[in-house]
């Protein structure tokens, strides 16, 4: 009996019951809680495998889970063409994954030291040690205008899931998604957040290895016939020794590119920065952030064999389906495809709503950390109570929601694969962010006044880019980092009176 649809009654029980669970895991984990450090670092003592699971479930949200199979799909065509399995589409995504890898090498090495000196609960508490207040504003804002934006995308892309299941209008769809991961993250905070990414990681890498089996045992000579499908259509490839800066997946910039994005997002942004702050101790956080980078090659490489899976099993098995971008690949095989009645559309949806809930609550709590320690907290005169201090973080965490689900629902406009315009949106305000700690990491002589006008030529050289180059977006953290820091650094050598004014 079909609930909606294309859903039957089975997977309806099983996507209830994931929800159940995850609902209920992060009200149980909320009692007791009674101040802000329990609420937004777990008390500091998590051990660094759950870190582990909850980096890489963070960072692998639906845009990765639905968008990143589609790179290895098919090439991008322009808007209203239909995509050819058979053309383009290849591995070479893994380039930017090895960047990554390198990039959190870096972090353990300069950058986590900076965060395991006193008791912070925001990353940009730092630049307030270092430059100054205006300066951990200035940070704080671009974090949360960004961070909010690309999550709203993000959102928008796993509720086109339940939009074809449901037969419901997207916007709805948008706030069901959204309301869900406001009640979880709001009544269990960051301990909520981990442990609830830990059984999301593993729903979802479930659903991945549970669709690649099912197309397999589909294809009539299995492993064989993917094998000389991907050989046959070039989708093999993964380096690209080119210099090409309009192309995002090359050697160069996916290894220098990759690892300023890296070093940005894992490094800077208090997205992943509270996640450390939560463990034990600067090792085991080191620990952690290294072994989510060879976790996340692993699961960039399966879910881009899905990827031509896909592509195999439309190409040479399905005729008549024809797709124009390669986000709803995925969507419409699991909908479309799948058997119905034995719960395993309701797992596999369940899996799209993990990789999405993961990094949405993780997005609510790390924004509500730096509202209250870069906003709030610093307006008081007076030092608020704790339970005061607690009422405005989950104060925080509803109206981040509300803007997330605002964001995704004006997201329907958007045309092109979700997954390029999350990175770039990562891509710029990672290099912003870089150059200003890299300012206050490897120079003394770097002011407030300096740093910030280094963050202004950044945003400046970056608007150019996006406006006037087709620079891949692969290298817009590298040139922002590089010119906030270049310009920064060059004005703090400049005479007094010849500063520029900030």
């Amino acid at each position: 009996m079909p609930i909606g649809p294309a859903i039957a009654t089975a997977d309806a029980v099983v996507l209830l019951a994931y929800l159940a669970v995850i609902l209920l895991v992060g009200c149980a984990l909320g009692r007791g809680q009674r101040n802000v450090t329990q609420y937004l670092v777990g008390n500091r003592n998590l051990p660094s495998w759950a870190i582990l699971g909850s980096i890489v479930a963070t960072e692998t949200s639906t845009a990765t889970f639905l968008s990143v199979p589609g790179l290895a799909f098919a090439a991008a065509v322009p808007d209203g063409g239909v995509l050819d399995p058979r053309t383009g589409g290849d591995l070479r995504f893994l380039q930017l994954a090895c960047g990554m890898l390198v990039g959190r090498c870096l972090i353990v090495w300069f950058l986590l030291p900076l965060y395991f000196r006193g008791e912070l609960l925001s990353a940009y508490e730092v630049l307030a040690l270092r430059f100054g207040g205006a300066t951990r504003t200035v940070a704080s804002l671009v974090f949360l205008v960004a961070r909010n934006v690309g999550d709203g995308l993000r959102l928008f892309l796993a509720a086109l899931v339940l939009e074809k299941l449901l037969g419901l209008a997207l916007p709805w769809c948008v706030v069901i998604l959204g309301t869900l991961t406001i009640v979880y993250t709001f009544a269990g905070g960051i301990k909520s957040v981990i442990w609830n990414d830990c059984i999301q990681l593993a729903v979802y890498l479930a659903g991945a290895v549970l669709v690649l089996t099912i197309i397999l045992q589909r294809l009539p000579a299995g492993w064989t016939q993917l094998w000389s499908f991907a050989q046959a259509t070039g989708k093999l490839r993964l380096f690209d020794a080119s210099c090409d800066f309009t192309e995002p997946f090359t050697f160069w910039s996916g290894l220098v590119g990759g690892a300023f994005l890296s070093l940005g997002t894992h490094g800077t942004d208090q997205l992943m920065v509270q996640r450390y702050l939560c463990a034990r101790s600067q090792r085991g956080a080191g620990r952690a952030l290294i072994a989510s980078g060879i976790a996340v090659l692993a699961q960039f490489a399966l879910f881009l064999v899905l990827g031509i899976a896909l592509a195999c099993y439309y190409s040479d098995c399905i005729s008549g389906v024809a797709f124009t971008t390669t986000d709803r690949v995925l969507t419409t095989f699991i909908v479309d495809e799948l058997p119905r009645g034995l719960g395993i559309v309701g797992m596999l949806v369940a899996a799209v709503f993990a990789a999405a809930m993961s990094t949405l609550s993780s997005s609510l709590n790390s924004s509500a950390s730096v509202a209250l320690q870069d906003f709030y907290r610093p307006w008081w005169a007076t030092a608020p109570t704790a339970r005061h201090l607690l009422r405005a973080s989950r104060a925080a965490t509803v109206f981040f929601g509300a803007v997330q689900i605002a964001v995704g629902i004006a997201a329907r406009h958007l045309a092109t694969a979700v997954v390029n315009n999350v990175l770039a949106i990562a891509s710029v305000t990672a290099g912003l962010l870089l150059g200003i700690f890299a300012l206050g990491v490897l120079t003394r002589r770097v002011g407030q006044q300096a740093a910030l006008m280094g963050l202004t030529a950044g945003v400046l050289a970056l608007t150019y880019v996006l406006l006037a180059t087709r620079l891949a977006y692969t290298w817009h953290a590298v040139i922002g980092a590089a010119v906030t820091f270049g310009t920064g650094l060059a004005v703090s050598y400049l005479p007094a009176e010849n500063r520029p004014t900030s």
